[in-house]
């Protein structure tokens, strides 16, 4: 059995000091002893020779690596463990440039390695939230009047936004979060987030004035909080306001404007995952960070997808 019970970057070096190691960690976590087959889970499993494994029913050749982010990866798994923990303990983030000096691989290589990553932490990224659920959007882009003139774009101004992404989030107090890119911040796209993770009983909507947000007093009990009239926490119960949702924006903007400088709509998804994967685990220790995304690690992304 491996210590698991690191909690420095350099006791993660001493632990994992080799590549088969590695490897028989990650079969420890994924497997917990049992090897299973990625193709047919019901089928005996045959061991064979470098650290390979055969399904019985289809005739395949399998490893560990398969069906998860590594899967025929060229990065040693070594370099792999360090990238997560790095990607995983780190408040704010890291760039794919400190990445690449960090784990001895060029920034191309970073880039591809940290979204492959930032895919898997979209598991934390689907929880029911019940009990006082706050509701709000945020827009990820740089303020218009820091530009300079020639870039300045025209009518960025409140809720229109030609330069900037939206993202609707629903937060349970004192539990977790969920967060997601959308299109505009209309009804149509705001609310089937809502009904399809927010559940109706014994549960508090709490959100702004926003017309995206008309109608759901159908199906919740929902409680608004005008903005417009410069209200931010009700006058009569103190318990009805959106801070606890936009003090996690400030925390993505930071992350997005501080670390990252520039982030793409066509992957903003992968930085909100990560964010919400850090806050959703806020309470557990970096090595427990790290072990819950290796047992999780199912996700596969290829890098014709990410380019495309």
């Amino acid at each position: 059995m491996i210590n698991t019970n690191f909690n420095s970057i350099l006791e993660l070096i001493q632990t994992f000091s080799s590549e088969q190691v590695c490897i028989e960690y990650l079969e420890q976590m994924r497997w917990g002893g049992i090897v299973e087959s990625p193709f047919d889970s019901a089928s005996k499993v045959y061991k064979c020779s470098k650290n390979r494994y055969k399904c019985r029913n289809t005739g395949k050749y399998f490893n560990v690596k398969t069906g998860s982010m590594f899967e025929n990866t060229k990065i040693s798994l070594q370099k792999w463990f360090l990238a997560i923990w790095l990607l995983t303990s780190g408040k704010k983030g890291i760039s794919s440039v400190q990445l690449a000096k960090d784990i001895g691989v060029t920034q191309k290589t970073a880039w591809f390695l940290s979204h492959r990553i930032r895919e898997c932490f979209g598991i934390e990224n689907n929880n029911e939230l019940t009990g006082d659920v706050e509701c709000d959007e945020t827009f990820i882009g740089g303020k218009n009047r820091n530009r300079h003139r020639h870039k300045k774009v025209e009518y960025s101004k409140s809720r229109d936004f030609p330069d900037k992404v939206p993202v609707v989030g629903m937060l349970q107090r004192g539990g977790k979060m969920n967060a997601y890119v959308v299109n505009d911040t209309k009804k149509a796209s705001i609310q089937p987030f809502i009904y399809q993770y927010v559940i109706s009983e014994n549960t508090r909507l709490i959100s702004d004035e926003w017309c995206g947000y008309k109608g759901l007093g159908k199906s919740y009990f929902h409680l608004v909080v005008d903005h417009s009239k410069k209200e931010y926490v009700n006058s009569e119960d103190k318990s009805i306001h959106t801070n606890t949702i936009e003090g996690c924006w400030k925390i993505l903007k930071n992350s997005v404007s501080g670390i990252y400088n520039f982030v793409s709509k066509k992957h903003l998804q992968k930085y909100v995952n990560e964010f919400i994967y850090k806050f959703n685990l806020r309470y557990i220790s970096s090595n427990e960070k790290f072990t819950y995304l290796l047992k999780k690690c199912t996700v596969r992304t290829k890098y014709e997808d990410l380019i495309k």
